[in-house]
């Protein structure tokens, strides 16, 4: 199961996203989503587990506070699910 957590704060690392979900099974992955230009944390990332585990997690997870802010965590909608948004290429205008 692929977990989207977001809202996370900008210092979240890898590992501590791994540890958090850890503690409802076994972590198959963990990211955190940065920036590609400044380098930097977009404040969400993703989380791979099982099944079962991953249904805990998102259950105990969402909503509750996680470095003072309150975490949306939930399962992952593939990219072709999600609405296309009014991004241009850079440069181009209307």
């Amino acid at each position: 199961m692929n977990i989207y957590v977001g809202n996370l704060p900008y210092s979240t690392t890898r590992e501590e996203l791994e540890a958090l979900f850890g503690e409802f099974g076994a972590v198959e992955a963990a990211r955190v989503v940065m920036d590609r230009e400044s380098g930097r944390s977009k404040g969400f990332g993703f989380v791979e587990m099982a099944d079962e585990a991953g249904k805990l997690a998102i259950e105990k997870l969402n909503g509750s506070e996680i470095g003072g802010r309150k975490a949306v965590v939930n399962e992952a909608r593939p990219r072709e699910d999600r609405p296309r948004t009014g991004f241009r290429p850079r440069g181009e205008r209307r």
